[in-house]
């Protein structure tokens, strides 16, 4: 076998461990949040509930992908082209057909999400799409999204052509601009606490996109350049850091304020009755793994990796980002998970 061969197989492995995690995660969520039909109300068609998590899913996985590319050039630098070219010529494509992606599962999203809206209903309709859209916030946030990832699309496109005369700084801040109006559709119903818990929010999906982003882009593309890898992983790691304590910190807020402040529960209640405070521990249990295997990175692989020693960084990236998958499906379903007792 090839190198080429072996390389596209750790690819392609990476990306189907992160995708199954993100299933399986959601499924998790599914099966936790699942309630009996109420008799005489219209229910949503299973295939319809358990079709919007795994497509928003893919969705989050797609953007992460998309936003982990471009900003693999900021993270490789600009200072030597000879050695980083190769590696961004396989970049950008990549990012473009991610992007593409992005935006087709922010319209299917917007389908299913229109048809759990009509419950009952046997068909749809482009006015009852343009219905949901203009009736219900997430029904407008999905269409912004899908229309901000085309539009990241088509600034990869020129990048194909003209390189890094698109800079990659504009193409992350138009990708981390576009994570920003799904969130705030999710939980935020404590109403005094409002803008608090949308501004976390938002920190939160930031820092997760950028480090499981970052992280991915290099397991997958760099981890075969070893000069590339010594220059681009420290750096990583401060970004890393940063979006640990932001994304822990955040999204601790955000569970204790949603379960705290609900007055028909006591907190224990809250945390361990509820779908929402289960899931909340299961996205802590995430975090402490991944935070431990981004700490063995930190100080057991990357002095060896500055000295351009082989290690197993692949395989423990990839460890990692298998769990942080298993996160994302966690968090789909946790924004549409109710703050209430199971039964």
């Amino acid at each position: 076998m090839t190198q080429a061969e072996t390389t596209s197989r750790a690819r392609v492995a990476v990306l189907f461990c992160v995708v199954t995690a993100g299933i399986v995660g959601a499924l998790i969520g599914v099966a936790l949040t699942a309630t009996a039909p109420v008799p005489g109300v219209a229910q949503v068609s299973e295939a319809v509930s358990v079709s919007i998590p795994l497509v928003r899913v893919l969705l989050d996985i797609s953007a992460v992908a998309t936003i982990g590319l471009a900003l693999l050039s900021v993270l490789v630098g600009y200072d030597r082209p000879k050695l980083s070219e190769p590696i961004m010529r396989l970049a950008r494509p990549a990012s473009v057909a991610a992007a593409l992606i992005w935006a087709t599962t922010a319209l299917v999203a917007l389908i299913l999400q229109t048809a759990e809206y009509r419950p009952g209903s046997s068909t749809l309709s482009m006015s009852d799409v343009g219905s949901y859209i203009a009736d219900v916030g997430a029904g407008k946030a999905l269409l912004i999204v899908a229309v901000l990832a085309l539009l990241h699309a088509g600034l990869g496109i020129l990048s194909l052509k003209h390189g890094e005369k698109v800079p990659a700084e504009v193409r992350v801040g138009l990708g981390l601009f576009a994570l920003l109006p799904l969130p705030v559709t999710g939980h935020a119903s404590n109403w005094n606490y409002h803008d608090y818990t949308m501004i976390s929010m938002e920190l939160h999906v930031m820092s997760a996109v950028a480090w499981t982003g970052g992280l991915g882009a290099m397991t997958v593309l760099l981890v075969g350049n070893r000069t590339l890898l010594a220059h681009a992983l420290p750096r990583f790691s401060k970004l890393a850091t940063l979006c640990l304590i932001l994304g822990a910190a955040t999204g601790l807020f955000n569970g204790l304020i949603e379960i705290s402040l609900n007055p028909s529960l006591g907190f224990w209640e809250g945390v361990f009755t509820t779908p929402y405070g289960q899931l909340v521990l299961l996205k802590l249990l995430c975090t402490g793994v991944i935070a431990t295997l981004g700490a063995y990175t930190r100080w057991k692989l990357m002095p060896r990796i500055i000295r351009h020693n082989r290690t197993a960084l692949a395989a423990w990236a990839t460890l990692e980002l298998t769990v942080m998958g298993l996160a994302f499906g966690f968090a789909v379903v946790l924004t549409r998970a109710p703050v209430v007792p199971t039964s």
